[in-house]
């Protein structure tokens, strides 16, 4: 999700936290720690948000971007190795 995003159209914590199947508990620490490793940049909503709090918007940044990439690259050749098919497609 924060791979395909559009620069346009970032997504926030709860929509990462529903896209991936995650709970908060999960999704923000890891969250976290990529902010740490400056692969992640992360601001708050400025425009109005009645009745809940303001978002907190999140993506890659290109040392993030690249790690993604090479992550998910490395995960689709062990899973070839091991005659599995790719992951989120057909074969």
């Amino acid at each position: 999700m924060l791979l395909k995003a559009p620069t346009s159209e970032p997504p926030w914590g709860f929509s990462i936290c529903h896209d991936a199947d995650l709970g908060p508990g999960t999704v923000y620490p890891i969250l976290e720690r990529l902010a740490d490793r400056n692969w992640v940049r992360s601001w708050d909503e400025t425009e109005p948000h009645p009745g809940r709090p303001p978002r907190r918007f999140y993506e890659l940044t290109g040392t993030g971007r690249e790690k993604a990439t090479a992550a998910l690259a490395a995960r689709a050749a062990k899973r070839s190795r091991f005659g599995l098919r790719p992951l989120g497609g057909s074969a």
